[in-house]
Formats: structure tokens, C-alpha cells, sequence
């Protein structure tokens, strides 16, 4: 399967299980793999024929970044759900939402959820 790949999505939010994190926010990371057939854009050379990388940037901030959740779980579900919701072409997206400043007392370059949604 073909795919659409975001690394590195930087993105300030508020979720997290502490006060302070809800309060004062902090920035998450995201990487995002979609998959969907892209023959027919690889010969149309159409951007109508594919799914934007910019919409689909534009859909996870504005899910992402909308509410304050406890778990990065959560904030991964409901980032996949929306693109599934939205881009009727996509068949399966993986999201990994990183949390490089969690509150954690250890040395550590993040923690994270990866989570994978199929369409029913």
C-alpha cells in the first residue's frame, strides 16, 4: 500500500494527567502514516487526484490542539479518527504522539503512543 508519511509535526497542547500540564501545556510531536492507493495521482500529476499533506496537517492541529485529554492515547485516537473521518480515500492511518518534556524524573528523549486505526 501506498503511503503519506508527516514526521515531526510540532504541536503545543495540554494534555497530560498532572495540573501543570493542562495549566501550562506543552509540545508534542507527532508522526502520522497514511495509507491509500496513489496510482492515479502518480499519473495525473493532479493534486485533486491525492490527500493533501497541508489539509492533513490541518485537520491533526485542529483536533489535536481543540481539547485538553489525560492520555496521550486518547489524543492519538482522536487524531486518527478525524483523518479516517475526513479523507474518505485513506484506508489506515498510524499515529505516534511523542511527549519529549513528559514530567517524568528520568533521562529519557520521549515517551509515546503509537496507535494504528483501519477503516471498519
Amino acid at each position: 500500500m501506498d503511503k503519506i508519511i508527516i514526521k515531526g509535526l510540532k504541536l503545543y497542547a495540554y494534555h497530560g494527567v498532572n495540573i501543570e500540564e493542562k495549566q501550562d501545556g506543552q509540545l508534542f510531536i507527532i508522526d502520522l502514516e497514511a495509507d491509500l492507493p496513489l496510482a492515479k495521482p502518480c499519473q495525473s500529476d493532479n493534486v485533486e487526484d491525492t490527500v493533501s499533506y497541508a489539509k492533513i496537517i490541518k485537520t491533526v492541529r485542529r483536533v489535536f490542539t481543540n481539547e485538553k485529554y489525560d492520555l496521550l492515547e486518547k489524543a492519538a485516537q482522536i487524531t486518527a479518527d478525524a483523518v479516517l473521518e475526513e479523507y474518505g480515500q485513506i484506508c489506515r492511518v498510524s499515529v505516534t504522539v511523542k511527549k519529549p518534556n513528559a514530567p517524568i524524573k528520568a533521562e529519557f528523549e520521549y515517551v509515546a503512543v503509537e496507535i494504528t486505526r483501519s477503516r471498519e
